[in-house]
């Protein structure tokens, strides 16, 4: 059997438990692959999962990052790329598990990203952009990378600015970074496992009954006392499904009811979009929650296969 194995699927579908229990079938440890789940004091609004349901088993990278970081993809790769090595090293199966499909496919793509951010670049990119307009810095893309520019829209500020930091780092346009690294073989050929479910409506009540949890168990409390610790509710992680709609209840813009609505309805938007993503892998085997059958046997079967 292979030793990396990727468990990935929609939230709230039930990859945590899938992937502590093969852990514990082969000898194996889990590398959280979510891009909420590496902050510091979110645990609550992001499932992440508690001791009792880690079960003893290893988990790398939840807790990577403080809330008010800005942490990447790239930041992922470097970290996630030693927690496998570190795993695999010692005899063991790594299990990466989550269901942030820009972050997996990165990871197992092996991509050496760009370049990493500099400051001065940065604050030079950033302050054209507030001095002159995020259409100039724009125009100033269009000039230097019209490849990335015209997958760009005008309102993405972010990737404006970083596809124009990378420009003046390198000399070279993103595209043609990216370029250079979808030609490049796979860095890893883990067995991929996937989890849905055939009626689509129990997803979504399990979805919704994880949000009815996460208020129950206080995730009102947790958005608080990251407002109070002065994180910025524009930071990344402050964006984060749960968290956004819980600050906005907390300022008193809606009603914590109504805060509850929205939060199941952006997951459930979330969980489409997963889906979405994750099919586009023909690699991937599925297994559906809802069909009741043993999941464990079902997976241990498919991973098999896939030594083949």
């Amino acid at each position: 059997m292979k030793d990396l194995i990727c468990i990935c699927g929609p939230t709230a579908s039930g990859k945590t438990g899938l992937a502590v229990a093969l852990a514990k079938k082969l000898d194996g440890e889990v590398v959280s692959c979510d891009s909420m789940q590496i902050y510091r004091s979110m645990d609550v609004g992001t499932a992440k999962p508690t001791a009792a349901e880690m079960d003893g088993v290893p988990h790398w990278l939840l807790d990577a990052a403080e809330p008010g970081e800005d942490f990447s993809v790239g930041r992922y790769v470097k970290l996630a790329d030693a927690a496998i090595a570190d795993i695999r090293g010692r005899g063991k199966v790594a299990i990466v598990c989550g269901g942030t499909g820009l972050y997996m496919d990165s990871l197992i793509k092996g991509e050496t990203f760009a370049a990493p951010s500099r400051p001065a670049q940065r604050e030079y990119v950033e302050h054209i952009a507030e001095e002159k307009g995020v259409a100039y810095l724009y125009e100033m893309l269009k000039d230097a990378d019209p490849e990335t520019a015209e997958k760009l829209h005008l309102s993405d500020r972010k990737r404006i600015i970083r596809a124009m930091e990378v420009f003046l780092i390198t000399g070279m346009p993103l595209s043609w970074h990216n370029e250079q690294s979808k030609n490049r073989p796979p860095k890893y050929e883990p067995a991929w496992l996937g989890l849905n479910f055939r009626d689509r409506a129990k997803l979504y009540a399990r979805i919704d009954a994880r949000v009815d949890e996460m208020l129950a168990q206080g995730l009102g409390a947790e958005v608080q006392a990251l407002l109070d610790r002065g994180v910025d509710p524009k930071t990344t992680a402050m964006q984060a499904i749960g968290y956004k709609e819980m600050a906005a209840a907390l300022r008193g813009e809606c009603t914590l009811r109504q805060a509850a609505d929205r939060i199941k309805q952006a997951s459930r938007n979330y969980a489409k979009r997963q889906l979405t993503w994750f099919r586009r892998n023909e690699a991937i085997r599925w297994l559906y929650v809802d069909e009741n059958k043993d999941l464990l046997e079902e997976a241990v079967s498919l991973l098999l296969k896939q030594d083949n």
